[in-house]
Order: structure tokens, then C-alpha cells, then sequence
């Protein structure tokens, strides 16, 4: 099996050093390349900006991205050799309308920002997907599982796994991993490596399934 992989936060810059962007690390992503690469399966690890390092297997392609722009560019060049696709990636639903040149000077009086809506990266490889699984995550707080499950529903994922702001950067947190069809799954306190773990199970049986329908 190939899965393509997102992880990690995308910049959008307003200059040439200045950007808006997330606190994501990008660590969900690179374990479950770990764990995918691990389980003896092929991966296009597409990754943000971090600090953190990614697998050094033969079996991990890292593609490095900055802006949500680019991450499409790379998903959409990748997604039709692969067999599943895992988007743990913290996009920006944002960018700058206009960005300026080198590094302009502090100005007096008020300052607006104009933004413009990034391409949803998830939905639209979801919507080309035919019969592989699809992953995403859903960062929520209120109303979290309706909140998950809309989501689901909307961008054509066969699961979305719910979690919180107090996942961000860390190594354990709460998971709840939601299914199209099926039961739920919940993994209180979980490390990163567990979920990547589980997730990589799922991908293994639904793309089974998925092979033996077509």
C-alpha cells in the first residue's frame, strides 16, 4: 500500500518574513508515517514547516511544503499512485490577498488585512477518491462529535479522528476516532504513536476491502 500523508502547519506569508500560521507541529503526521513505514507499507509524507524530524526509512518520501497552495500542488501530483490518504495536516483556511515585497516598514494610523479563502486540500482529494479510505482530522471543542461528524460527512472521509486544542505539539491526548459506518473508537490519553498505531490498522482492512470491491 501507498498513503499519502499531510502534517504539520502551512505559513502564509504577508511578506518576506512575516506569516500567518498555526501551532501545529506536525508530530501526528510523522507517526503515522513511522507507523506506516514501520507496518512495511510505502509513504509520501507531505510536510509543513516544524522542527521536529521525520522517519528516516527508505520507505518515507518527505515532500517539504510552506503554504496551503503548495500543499495542494504536491497532494495533487501524489494522490493518484496512492492507495489511502491520512490528513493530519493543520492548513490555513486563510492567506493574504496580497503579498508584499521584502519586508515593508512600520506605518502610522489603522492597519487592515485583506485574506482570501485557501483551496480545502482534504475535500479535494476526497472527492477523487473512488473506493480508497480516506483520514482527516477534526480539531473541535464545542458540540465535538456533531462538529467531527458534520465534517465527515462534508468532505467524503471514511473516518475522522477528533481531538482537541490540547493536542497541539503534544505527545498524549484525548482521541476519538469517528467512522463513516462502524463504531467509534476512543482512545483516552493516548500517545501520538498509539493512534498512528490504530490508524494504520484501519488503512490496512478498508483498503483490503476496498481492492476486493473493485
Amino acid at each position: 500500500m501507498r498513503v499519502l500523508v499531510t502534517a504539520g502547519p502551512t505559513r502564509e506569508h504577508l511578506d518576506r518574513v512575516r506569516f500567518l500560521t498555526n501551532a501545529s507541529t506536525g508530530r501526528m503526521g510523522i507517526e503515522v508515517a513511522r507507523a506506516a513505514a514501520d507496518a512495511g507499507h510505502d509513504v509520501v509524507l507531505v510536510l509543513g514547516p516544524t522542527h521536529l524530524t521525520p522517519p528516516d526509512s527508505p520507505r518515507v518520501r518527505v515532500l517539504r511544503i510552506v503554504s496551503a497552495l503548495d500543499m495542494l500542488a504536491a497532494c495533487e501530483a501524489e494522490w493518484p499512485t496512492c492507495d489511502a490518504l491520512v490528513a493530519t495536516a493543520a492548513v490555513a483556511d486563510q492567506r493574504p490577498a496580497v503579498v508584499a515585497p521584502g519586508k515593508p516598514e512600520k506605518s502610522s494610523g489603522p492597519e487592515t488585512l485583506a485574506l482570501v479563502r485557501n483551496p480545502d486540500v482534504l475535500a479535494t482529494l476526497a472527492a477523487t477518491k473512488g473506493a480508497r479510505p480516506c483520514i482527516g482530522f477534526a480539531l473541535q471543542v464545542d458540540d465535538a462529535e456533531q462538529r467531527a461528524r458534520a465534517k465527515l460527512v462534508r468532505k467524503n472521509l471514511d473516518w475522522v479522528v477528533l481531538d482537541a486544542p490540547e493536542a497541539m505539539g503534544a505527545d498524549r491526548a484525548d482521541f476519538t476516532l469517528i467512522p463513516a459506518i462502524g463504531e467509534i473508537v476512543r482512545l483516552p490519553g493516548a500517545t501520538k504513536a498509539d493512534v498512528a498505531n490504530q490508524i494504520v490498522r484501519i488503512l490496512r482492512r478498508d483498503s483490503f476491502l476496498s481492492r476486493a470491491i473493485r
